[in-house]
């Protein structure tokens, strides 16, 4: 299992999470992978909960990393789970390859107190540029070619903001980085990773 600075040193959001998840509080992480993000938050805040997983790799990678990991597909929904179950639901870098966005959002916070969800920024200027010279834009954040990619609903920083005014979502807290530094000028265009923690409005 990677000690917590590895994991840090590979997904930088990993450990600007932990700013928005509380000390011994539930969390279920939705597209977990390995773990690698519970398995930090546990040894980093304490944190129990579970993970979902649909990929026969990933979930086996999991359960050997000592995960209690679920495989389901989230395009299914979370009807095996109840109403504010969870203190923390999260979506890390998933978002984008989800066919029904805005049925998992709403069963997030229907789930979990609050709820986090990052993605790619496809408004970043590198991916313009990519795509001014005629090509789909492949990246660190971005590493599929058009042809082979699972992403389905690429999107920028300004389209979530609309779409969370839309289906009346709070945004409590926003975070735009790129490279692990936080970007405050220009977010849209300079920012390449998206970061939101979200509650309903209701």
């Amino acid at each position: 299992m990677m000690m917590n600075t590895e994991i840090a040193n590979i997904r930088p959001d990993f450990a600007l999470i932990t700013n928005w998840v509380r000390t011994d509080s539930k969390v279920l992480d939705l597209g977990c992978g390995d773990g690698g993000l519970l398995t930090y938050l546990h040894d980093t805040l304490k944190t129990t909960g579970y993970g979902i997983e649909k990929d026969d790799a990933n979930w086996l990678e999991a359960l050997k990393n000592g995960v209690d990991v679920i495989q389901m597909n989230l395009e299914e929904g979370l009807s095996g789970f109840e109403d504010q179950s969870f203190d923390t639901v999260i979506l890390s870098q998933t978002l984008q390859a989800m066919h029904n966005t805005e049925t998992i959002v709403r069963e997030m916070l229907r789930v979990g107190r609050e709820a986090i969800v990052t993605f790619p920024n496809f408004g970043y200027w590198r991916n313009r540029l990519q795509i001014t010279l005629g090509s789909m834009p492949v990246s660190k954040s971005l590493p599929y070619q058009w042809f082979d990619t699972p992403n389905v609903h690429l999107c920028t920083i300004h389209d979530f903001d609309q779409f969370c005014r839309d289906h009346h979502i709070q945004v409590i807290e926003r975070k735009v980085i790129t490279g692990g530094q936080d970007v405050h000028v220009l977010p849209n265009l300079m920012g390449n990773l998206a970061m939101y923690r979200l509650k309903s409005a209701n």
